[in-house]
């Protein structure tokens, strides 16, 4: 019998021998853990399409961060949910808004910690859009005035990057412009550069309490389609200054992933969106699924596809998954 063949099985013969060779790694420090800071005392309640997350009030801030630092979480994102909307957002750039008193939280237990301000309109707006809405039309221009407002309020707050999620066309040159002018040139831009109009992000809008009320937002998200696009996005933006690229959602774009590293050679960072969070833990609840697997696998996948960073509802289960070996 001819035996002239390649022994690829010599690298899986034990499992140190496959931790060995194992190319793609988690790391605690991969990840960004998102938090929805609502208004008013003692608040913590469960969302309901994402089971383990919950809308927090200011006061019970310290107690989460305390397990986020614990399990060696280096960032958090933060979102905002206000009691108050207006048509344009005030909430949004106010100097004690939600998310600029819930930079100061951070920052007052945990200086260290890393604050990515999530920069957008629609949390704070009566009408649920990214951004200045007139007869029915999302107007562009008008609409980056308010976002460099935001930028720099939740920079004056200290968060350490800004996270623009708006996609309105120039969102990037017009922040990074509002930043270096107001003295804040080193505070780099975590740039939505590619954000699909997605079915995946139903529960986060039920947990932002952001979705629009008439429309969709097809006219400043891309369609799920087009490929081509998104790189167009993504070149757009670093040309504009971005320091991040996100691709969101991740679990269906990783070939988006792989062509935005492929080509550029900023940090990449993939968004792990809540529908992807709600369809595991809603599988896992009904035994159909081993819950820690497929978190491990697709978290896994989304870095062997090119992300550097993931922005994970998750990334409290897999930093303590970790620790445990």
């Amino acid at each position: 019998m001819d035996m002239n063949f390649d022994r690829h099985r010599r690298l899986r013969s034990s499992a140190n021998m496959r931790a060995l060779v194992r190319e793609t790694h988690l790391r605690a420090e991969d990840f960004i853990y998102p938090l929805f800071i609502v208004e008013g005392k003692q608040q913590k309640q469960e969302i309901s399409s994402m089971p383990g997350i919950y809308q927090i009030s200011l006061d019970l801030m310290k107690q989460e961060l305390d397990e986020i630092v614990q399990l060696g979480i280096k960032a958090v994102i933060l979102f905002g949910v206000p009691e108050e909307k207006d048509e344009c957002g005030t909430g949004a750039y106010h100097d004690h808004g939600i998310v600029q008193e819930a930079t100061r939280e951070v920052k007052k237990h945990y200086p260290e910690l890393l604050v990515v301000a999530d920069t957008c309109l629609c949390e704070y707006t009566d009408h649920g859009h990214c951004g200045v809405v007139k007869d029915g039309e999302v107007l562009n221009d008008e609409s980056l005035q308010l976002l460099v407002k935001t930028s720099v309020s939740q920079a004056q707050a200290g968060a350490d990057i800004i996270a623009p999620s708006n996609m309105m066309d120039g969102f990037v040159t017009a922040i990074r412009r509002g930043l270096d002018e107001a003295g804040f040139k080193e505070i780099p831009i975590m740039s939505y550069a590619v954000k699909y109009s997605s079915a995946f992000y139903g529960p986060f809008r039920e947990a932002a309490n952001s979705a629009p009320q008439f429309g969709d937002r097809k006219t400043y998200q891309m369609d799920p389609a087009n490929r081509l696009e998104a790189l167009r996005e993504a070149h757009s933006d670093i040309e504009e200054g971005a320091d991040f690229l996100i691709i969101k959602p991740a679990l269906s774009y990783m070939d988006i992933i792989r062509d935005v590293k492929n080509e550029c050679h900023l940090p990449i960072v993939a968004y792990n969106v809540s529908g992807e969070y709600s369809m595991v833990k809603a599988a896992a609840a009904n035994g159909w699924i081993d819950e820690k697997a497929i978190v491990l696998e697709s978290l896994t996948s989304m870095k062997r596809a090119g992300a550097d960073l993931i922005i994970s509802y998750f990334a409290k289960d897999v930093a303590k998954w970790l620790q445990e070996g």
